[in-house]
C-alpha cells in the first residue's frame, strides 16, 4: 500500500506526550523537539521514526507536563538554616528580641532552600518514551496509509480520463490527415484553375502528412507508461519518486503529440491531456 509523505499521530502516557506530524520532502528529514534536560532521548526518538518513514520532512516533539515537578526537588541547605537559627537565638538572648522565626518565614529567608536536580532513571525514561513512540507512530503510519488510499484512487481515475484522451486523439488522427488532404485538393484546385489535378501527387502528399504526424509511437508509449503506473500503485515503499519520474515521461509523450497535431480539435484533447498529467505530477510528489 501506498503512503502520503503527510500524517500526524499522538500518544500520551502520564506526563509525557510525543506528537508526530509530516509534510512533503524529497528525502527524509527528522527533527526532534525535547525539554534540554532529555535532550538525550532525541536519538533513540529518530531511530524509530526511521524505522517507519523513508521519505518526508518529520517533526516530533515530546512534552513533560509539569516538567518542573517531573526533573527537580526542593532542597533545604541546612548549613544556612542553621546559621540564621544561631543569629536569632543571639539577636533574642543579648538584646531581649522576641525569636518569631515559623516554617513558613524560615522558607523565605534567602539561600534556604534550592532546587536541586533529580536523579533521572535514564534507561527507564527512555523505554517509557520508546513505548509511547511507538504507539504514536502507529496513528502516524495508519494516517498516511489512509492519506495514501486517497491519493492512490484518485490517481487511477486521472489514468482512466488520460487514457480515454488518448484513445480520441488516436481516433482523430485519420480525421485530420483526412481534412489535409481536402484542404490540399481546394488548394491546388484554386491555384491550377481549368488544368487536371495530379490525384496521385495529393495521395502523396496526404501520405508525406500522415507519416509526419503520425502519433501511434507516442500513444503507444503513453498506454505503457499508464499502465506502469496502475503497476506501482500497488507496491509498497518508498515509490513516489519513481512515480515523479514517470510522470514526466507522461509529460514528454504529451509534448511530442501536441507538437504534430495541427488541427483545433486534438489540440483541445492534447491541452486537456497535459492537464490530467500535471493534476498527476502533483498528486504523486505527495507520495512517499
Amino acid at each position: 500500500m501506498i503512503r502520503s509523505m503527510t500524517g500526524y499521530g499522538r500518544a500520551k502516557r502520564g506526563s509525557l506526550t510525543v506528537e508526530i506530524r509530516s509534510v512533503n520532502h524529497r528525502y527524509l528529514d527528522i527533527n526532534i523537539r525535547t525539554p534540554r534536560v532529555l535532550s538525550f532521548l532525541e536519538e533513540p526518538v529518530s531511530r524509530l521514526i526511521a524505522g517507519s518513514a523513508l521519505r518526508g520532512k518529520v517533526d516530533a516533539s515530546l512534552l513533560v507536563d509539569n516538567l518542573a515537578a517531573e526533573t527537580t526537588r526542593l532542597q533545604c541547605n541546612h548549613d544556612i538554616l542553621g546559621g540564621y537559627l544561631d543569629a536569632a537565638r543571639v539577636l533574642e538572648e543579648e538584646y531581649g528580641l522576641a525569636d518569631d522565626l515559623t516554617a513558613s518565614r524560615v522558607m523565605r529567608l534567602p539561600d534556604v532552600m534550592a532546587t536541586v536536580q533529580r536523579e533521572m532513571d535514564i534507561d527507564a525514561m527512555a523505554a517509557q518514551v520508546s513505548g509511547i513512540t511507538g504507539e504514536a507512530l502507529l496513528e502516524f503510519t495508519a494516517a498516511r496509509e489512509r492519506e495514501g488510499g486517497h491519493l492512490a484512487s484518485d490517481i487511477l481515475e486521472k489514468l482512466r480520463v488520460i487514457e480515454d484522451l488518448t484513445g480520441q486523439i488516436e481516433l482523430s488522427m485519420p480525421e485530420s490527415v483526412a481534412a489535409y488532404r481536402q484542404r490540399l485538393t481546394a488548394k491546388m484546385r484554386e491555384v491550377l484553375e481549368n488544368t487536371q489535378i495530379d490525384d496521385a501527387r495529393i495521395l502523396q502528399e496526404a501520405a508525406l502528412y500522415a507519416d509526419r504526424v503520425s502519433v501511434d509511437e507516442e500513444t503507444v508509449r503513453l498506454r505503457g507508461h499508464i499502465a506502469a503506473l496502475r503497476g506501482m500503485l500497488g507496491q509498497d515503499g518508498a515509490i513516489g519518486r519513481k512515480m515523479d519520474f514517470l510522470a514526466q515521461e507522461f509529460g514528454r509523450e504529451a509534448n511530442t503529440i501536441g507538437s504534430k497535431c495541427s488541427d483545433a480539435g486534438t489540440s483541445r484533447l492534447v491541452i486537456d491531456l497535459k492537464a490530467e498529467i500535471e493534476k498527476i505530477r502533483e498528486q504523486v510528489q505527495n507520495i512517499e
